[in-house]
């Protein structure tokens, strides 16, 4: 007897927070379903679309945006005791720009392309929020590209053009219309939505509640 499926379309930025952290939740409540099949796409998301191409000072951005550079200190360590509880390391010290997230989102289009999409979308994540690696630099991005194993002189010689920028900021924009307002987003089968790092319990709900309403959509 087959497994149902469910596909769970995850809207996400790469430094956004919660979003790593709803990651590494969302794969352990996948392990929790071992008899439903879920699919996982990435979609791109911006927390911030003024952040400028090529980035900016992630102090004078948090001061500009927060009003003080403390402003954060106490969701960082809650967020650093809850990344601790999944096998995320945040260092939040080490990040020094903050970044336009576009061409990091062309990335992940194409690894999605090559099958490397989500093991793109971890190194990503870590990349920022663990090793304070700049992810708006695109020699960066192609340096992750090689470590994931996409051939980095290919993926830096598309980063140089246009290609998928459109697509990705029309993904984006989509992301709005249907009223994505933060991230994460999980939407379930493209009918349910599920907002925020939510628990793990909740998300295996949420995927078990989806699996059923395929058996009476199917009844």
């Amino acid at each position: 007897m087959s497994k149902p499926t469910v596909t769970i379309d995850v809207v996400s930025d790469v430094v956004c927070p919660w979003c790593y952290l709803g990651k590494h939740r969302l794969e352990r409540a996948v392990a929790e379903v071992p008899e439903i099949e879920v699919a996982i796409r990435w979609r791109p998301f911006q927390l911030d679309p003024s952040v400028p191409p090529e980035g900016m000072s992630r102090h004078d951005y948090i001061v500009q945006k927060f009003g003080s550079a403390k402003a954060l200190d106490d969701g960082h360590k809650r967020l650093t005791e809850y990344g601790r509880e999944v096998g995320i390391a945040y260092d939040f010290d080490a990040i020094t720009r903050s970044a336009n997230t576009i061409d990091a989102h062309r990335l992940v289009r194409w690894a999605g392309a090559a099958g490397k999409e989500t093991e793109v979308v971890e190194r990503l994540f870590a990349a920022y929020f663990s090793q304070g690696r700049d992810i708006g630099d695109r020699a960066v991005l192609a340096e992750i590209a090689g470590e994931a194993g996409l051939d980095a002189n290919d993926i830096a010689a598309r980063l140089a053009g246009d290609e998928d920028r459109e697509g990705v900021m029309a993904e984006i924009q989509e992301a709005y219309q249907i009223g994505v307002t933060g991230v994460p987003c999980f939407i379930l089968d493209r009918r349910y939505g599920v907002m925020g790092a939510q628990s793990v319990e909740a998300l295996v709900a949420a995927i078990r509640q989806t699996a059923e309403k395929q058996k009476e959509s199917a009844a």
